[in-house]
Order: C-alpha cells, then sequence, then structure tokens
C-alpha cells in the first residue's frame, strides 16, 4: 500500500536539502500520517524527496530516513543494523560493551543500541526515543536477535524524551533473559554495570575513548570529579599515586570503590560530596593536583538553561584550573548538546583568565567513535572534551 504523504513547505524542503534530518512542526503544510507511520515526503509542488518517520507529538514531527522507497521494512531496518555492525568491526573496539546504533548518526533516527558482554551472555539494551521506532520494537529486537544471538534484550525506555513523542516510561525484558549487572571490561580494566538502573543504558559509553585519553596523562595526585562509577579514576589510578573521585551519589561513590577493588586498585578514594563545595573546599585548603577530570552531567538541557550552564561551567573549570599544579593537566567535558564546542571554548578561556593561569589545548576530543556524529545536525555532536596544560 502506498505511504502515507507529508508535505513540507519550502524552508523545510530547503533543510532537508542541507542534510538535516529533523523537520519542525511550523514547516510541515499538511499530513495525512497517523502516529508512527513510516511516511511518503514531499515539496507542495507534489515532487517526491523520499521517506520519513512521523510523529504526532513531537515538535520535531518527521524525521528523515532518505531519497529512496522503503518497499519491506524489515529488510530496510536489517539492511541499516549490519551496516552499523559492520562498520563498529572495523574500529577493533578495546573493550567488551560498545554502541551498535547510534540514532541518527547511523540513519536510524529515534533508536539507540549498546552491547553489554561478549559470547553467548552477551546482552543488547535498547531506546526507542520516537514514535516510529518504538512501534517498530518487536521487528527490531527480532532483528537484533538474529544479528547479534543475544542472551537478552533489555528495551530502557525510561529516558524523559519519550514524554516528548507521549510514550511510556518503562523498562522491560523483550527478549529472553537479562540480569541486574554484568561485568564488562575497558582497556582491560573490569567494572560492573547495572543495566535497568545505571545512567544512559547502563554506563557512559561515549566516554571510553575519553578514559584512555587521559589515562595517558596521569602522574601524581589526580582528581576525578563528578565520577559516576569512576571510568576516569580506575584509568587515572593506573598511573598516578593517588586518585580522589567526587560524586554526589551515593551509591556511585560504592560502586567506583567496588570497581576498584575489581581491579585490586587500593590508591582510590572516593567521597559522597557535592562537588561544587567540594571544589572550593579544596582550593580553601590549598590542595593541588597534577591532573583534573571533570565530566558533570548536562547543565543545559534546554537553550532557556544555557546562561545557567555557562556560569557553571565556568566555576568547576576556574576553581580546577586554580587546583592544578604548574604543568599539570585538565581534562574537561560538557555532554550538553546545547553548549557547542565554540562556547564551551570560550568558557575555558574566560575561566582560564579569571584563574590567571596560562592554559593551552592539548587535544580536542569528542564522543568514541561507535557514537558517530552526522555532519549536518550539530545536535548529534552533544559531547566536547578538551585535554588542557596549565604552564603557568
Amino acid at each position: 500500500m502506498p505511504l502515507p504523504v507529508v508535505t513540507l513547505s519550502a524552508r523545510g524542503v530547503d533543510r532537508l536539502r542541507s542534510g538535516h534530518p529533523w523537520i519542525y512542526r511550523s514547516d510541515v503544510t499538511a499530513s495525512a500520517a497517523a502516529p508512527g507511520d513510516l511516511v511518503q515526503v514531499e515539496t507542495e509542488r507534489k515532487r517526491p524527496l523520499g521517506t520519513g518517520m512521523w510523529s504526532s507529538t513531537s515538535q520535531i514531527s518527521l524525521r528523515f530516513l532518505g531519497a529512496e522507497t522503503i518497499e519491506d521494512e524489515r529488510a530496510w531496518l536489517a539492511g541499516r543494523l549490519r551496516a552499523a555492525l559492520g562498520f563498529r568491526q572495523t574500529l577493533a573496539i578495546d573493550a567488551t560493551a560498545w554502541r551498535l546504533v547510534n540514532a541518527e548518526g547511523d540513519r536510524l533516527p529515534g533508536l539507540i543500541a549498546d552491547v553489554y558482554g561478549e559470547g553467548p551472555g552477551r546482552v543488547v539494551v535498547l531506546q526507542t526515543l520516537a514514535q516510529a521506532m518504538d512501534r517498530r520494537l518487536p521487528l527490531i529486537t527480532d532483528l537484533l536477535v538474529e544479528l547479534l544471538s543475544p542472551a537478552g534484550v533489555l528495551a530502557r525506555n525510561d529516558p524523559r524524551v519519550r514524554r516528548l513523542e507521549g510514550l511510556p516510561e518503562v523498562v522491560e525484558v523483550v527478549h529472553g533473559q537479562v540480569p541486574d549487572e554484568i561485568e564488562i571490561v575497558e582497556g582491560g580494566r573490569r567494572s560492573r554495570v547495572n543495566l535497568r538502573e545505571g545512567q544512559k543504558t547502563g554506563s557512559f559509553l561515549d566516554q571510553r575513548e575519553n578514559h584512555a585519553a587521559a589515562g595517558r596523562y596521569a602522574r601524581g595526585r589526580g582528581l576525578d570529579a563528578f565520577s559516576y562509577h569512576g571510568g576516569f579514576a580506575l584509568a587515572l589510578a593506573e598511573r598516578c599515586e593517588t586518585v580522589l573521585a567526587l560524586d554526589s551519589s551515593a551509591p556511585a561513590v560504592a560502586q567506583v570503590l567496588a570497581n576498584a577493588a575489581l581491579n585490586g586498585l587500593t590508591n582510590v578514594e572516593a567521597r559522597e560530596i557535592n562537588v561544587f563545595d567540594e571544589l572550593r573546599e579544596l582550593e580553601i585548603a590549598r590542595e593541588r593536583f597534577d591532573i583534573i577530570v571533570l565530566d558533570p552531567p548536562a547543565f543545559a538541557k534546554n537553550k532557556a538553561s544555557i546562561p545557567r550552564a555557562v556560569a557553571g561551567y565556568k566555576e568547576i573549570n576556574l576553581r580546577a584550573l586554580k587546583l592544578l599544579t604548574p604543568g599539570g593537566t585538565l581534562v574537561t567535558c560538557s555532554c550538553s548538546s546545547n553548549v557547542d564546542e565554540a562556547l564551551f571554548e570560550h568558557i575555558l578561556t574566560e575561566a582560564a583568565a579569571d584563574a590567571r593561569a596560562v592554559v593551552t589545548v592539548v587535544e580536542k576530543r569528542s564522543q568514541a567513535r561507535d557514537h558517530p556524529i552526522l555532519l549536518a545536525a550539530p545536535e548529534t555532536h552533544y559531547l566536547k572534551c578538551f585535554v588542557l596544560r596549565k604552564t603557568g
């Protein structure tokens, strides 16, 4: 049967032709689609543009899939999943947890799929964040089982963003059996991950390569602020004399210590503390560190929160630069997509000026390579990571 038709305004057509896959409700002039439909996208002059996914509630009404006509949904989805897996197999990922599908970055908007573990015991944790992907959850699950033969598939559909799609927040096993916790290995370091309750799909897989980068600069005394389960702290501890991990969550602090013990690391201290307050207290106490990592949660959830986010990022980076020894390294991150790289760099420049520190940029990094960025969609470049050196 022919797909329902969605008609775009001239501005919407221009947006698609620029390469951006999102069309907002204000640029849709007509729609015959039901929630989650695959649709044929046309200009107002009835010229076909390709195929998209329709959302009846989100301000992002249309997610464009491409110029091709999709006649067999199963074959189309299977092809894109195989392409995503094929790309990951070229990356030589040094970990047993990795991202298989990164939404727009794999031309599968609204779908996240992460793999935890190896062999017959591995599991897939997925998120369907748009109406169309959620409607096809059983099909996606079947295809993932065919592709990977996992022990289980867990749908971690509890992100708040699903509310924008009119979707419930649920966590459910959709295939096989999924343990509450699973052990993963990253760069030779072991850690335990809670798949049902951990952040994102259980862990911050997007920081994996930045953990390794931070470890290469580690020496002397290290500080990991906003440590969560200690991905950075464990990498630092392999080369630092001591590492202090700070987080406001008691379960996170307990997990840092458990993961350190799992790796036989006895030089990690973890504190349950308000990190902003503790950075000030450490400065007052004239504490000094040779390497500091700042990996805070997203301060700018939306555009309205950008000014407050800018102030927060500036404060923690100012404090960190004051705590650094001369020649020390600051690894500082922002996962706020609303704070782009240029703004983040400006914040860091102002923080350095206020700290009266001479700072050089050693590296500019991003999310791990299995989290690809769609060039025409800057929103997909959400994670910024600067490696800075305090020279004076």
